[in-house]
Parts: C-alpha cells; structure tokens; sequence
C-alpha cells in the first residue's frame, strides 16, 4: 500500500512573556514522524495536551510548524503557499470536534456545503442546490433542509454536515479531530459507521484524532500514541492493544472500564 502522506520530524514550539517580560519556550510537539497510506485510517490517541491537535493541525496546514518537513503525495508541502496551497486546502480537509463552533450559525447548509467550492472555484456538476443535497443524501440527512440553518439540527446531524462539507471536494485526506468525542455514544457508533462506509466508497484516507481507545478500536488500522508531545507507540490497532509495548499506552489501556461487546460485533461484521 504506497504512502500519502509522510511527516518528518514535525516540531512546534510555542513562545509566551511573562508580567516582567520573561520568555518562556513551551515545545507542544517534539519531533513527531510518522505515514498516512492510501485508504488507510491513522489514529493518533493521548491524554489532553499530548500534542495530537496540535500534530493535525500541522499536517492539516492551519498551524505552521517550528521544523520538521510535511510531504504529500510525493511532494514537499511544507512550506507550500499560493496555488499549491490552495490545491493542497483541497486535497486535505478538517472534521472538527464541536461542529456548532465550526458551523457559521447565520449560513444556510446550503451556503455552508458550497464554500470549499467556491474557495477553490470549482463549478459544481449542475446547481449548487442540487449538489448540496446530494452531499446531504451522502451522508443520510434529509436533502429537503439544505435551505435549514445549524441550530435547526441535533449534534450529530450538525457533525454530518461538517462530514459533508469535508467530502466537498473530494479530498485524499481527512483529519478528524476529536470528530465523535462530544456525541452521545448511540450517536457515536452511527458516525463511525459512516465514516467507514464513505471510506469504502471513495477510498481516501483519515487521520483519526482520539483520546478515547474504544471509539479507535472500531475505525482504524493503525495507532500512534502520543504523551508528552511525543510518539511513544506505533503499530497495527490489535497489536497495540493486545501487546503494548510503552508503559504509558498500558495506561491508557487500562482506563478502559470495557470495550462495548456490540462495537466489537459490528467492527468485526463490517471488516
């Protein structure tokens, strides 16, 4: 399976002045490496303040790194500006945790689902209405509210929009940061599923962000634990969690009370 994405090194270091001007240099990621492959889901779980949004947020370019080269289907993006880019912005989109805060609450569906579109300045295949309602169909809502405004929706039908609105533009790659962590779990397991399916069906690929190993057990192939910045364990998910191998990803493992028997069933039926 040949490689998508490739980091190397990634760094980020934070500056802050204290009342007498006094700096203080906080390092948030610390030579962070790893590979995203071709249809492929990479998690990436740790504790608040492990450094993993701040990770996808490099690799999604909306934060721009302290070192470390990013390469992208073969090409060097680090430092990527103008056209390039742009292009990249499309290859690569963002699921983010809170979907209400990610929505603009005075944008109809409609105008929120074309704004890729017109940010790339991709004419859609027929109307703009039209295509919208399909990404709504995608992704199960109801294509007769695109004209509906986010407040109208539950959490987990705002999070489909935002799933929507990602799959836009067809993009290779899909961050998702922290993308079930505030859905009931009922709702959880259907977004997972349609994560998977839309996976299937397009083949690109995510980065999973997570702090909780139960929800990764059911999407991804594979895991990077993250402590203190870091990257502490890599490898294949029932490798990780059958056989971890660092002492912090055994405590991570043990916070868990039980892994749901009927995620386990269905993760199994879908495979």
């Amino acid at each position: 399976m040949s490689e998508l994405l490739r980091a190397r090194e990634l760094t980020k270091r934070f500056v802050s002045r204290g009342p007498l001007g006094a700096r203080t240099d906080f390092t948030a990621v610390d030579r962070v490496s790893f590979g995203v492959r071709l249809g492929e889901t990479l998690a990436v779980v740790g504790e608040s303040g492990s450094g993993k949004s701040t990770t996808a947020r490099m690799v999604a370019k909306l934060t721009e790194p302290s070192g470390g080269t990013l390469e992208f289907d073969g090409e060097d993006v680090t430092h990527a500006k103008g056209a390039d880019l742009a292009r990249f912005r499309a290859d690569v989109q963002v699921v983010f945790q809170d979907p209400f805060s990610s929505l603009n609450p005075r944008h109809t569906v409609e105008r929120i689902l074309m704004a890729p579109l017109v940010y790339q300045g991709i004419a859609p295949n027929g109307s703009r209405r039209a295509h919208a309602k399909e990404l709504m169909e995608r992704v199960g809502l109801n294509p007769d509210h695109s004209l509906r405004y986010p407040a109208q929706f539950s959490g987990g039908q705002a999070q489909r929009i935002g799933i929507a609105r990602a799959l836009a533009v067809n993009p290779k790659l899909v961050i998702c940061d922290e993308a079930v962590s505030a859905l009931d779990v009922s709702v959880q397991v259907q977004v997972i599923e349609l994560l998977r399916r839309l996976q299937r069906e397009s083949g690109f690929s995510y980065i999973f962000i997570a702090h909780d190993l139960a929800v990764v057990r059911q999407i991804a192939q594979r895991v990077a634990v993250m402590s203190k910045g870091r990257i502490v364990e890599l490898g294949p998910v029932e490798q990780v969690f059958d056989d971890p191998q660092d002492e912090y990803t055994r405590t991570l493992l043990a916070a868990i009370p039980r892994i749901n028997p009927e995620w386990d069933r269905r993760r199994r039926e879908l495979q």
